[in-house]
């Protein structure tokens, strides 16, 4: 799969360590990089832009939710190709 972010509209986000660490903690790192640039990139997104550090981890925790099950995206129904 293609790892080509390059033409996303919105900047490109870096992942931080805390959430490198929490999907390989949790087994998910091939289920994310399974998934979309632009899925990527908006988890990272808004995971980080939270102020609350309690906000933060909600949203992570949902990210891994959401990677477990594999056909949620921002909870949205969402089928991989």
């Amino acid at each position: 799969m293609p790892d080509d972010m390059s033409n996303l509209q919105r900047p490109i986000q870096q992942m931080p360590d805390a959430i490198r660490a929490a999907l390989e903690a949790a087994g998910l790192m091939d289920e994310y990089l399974e998934r979309p640039p632009y899925q990527r990139n908006d988890y990272l997104s808004w995971i980080t832009r939270a102020k609350r550090q309690d906000t933060r981890e909600r949203r992570l925790e949902q990210m891994l939710d959401e990677l477990r099950r594999g056909d949620v995206y921002m909870k949205m129904d969402w089928r991989p190709r």
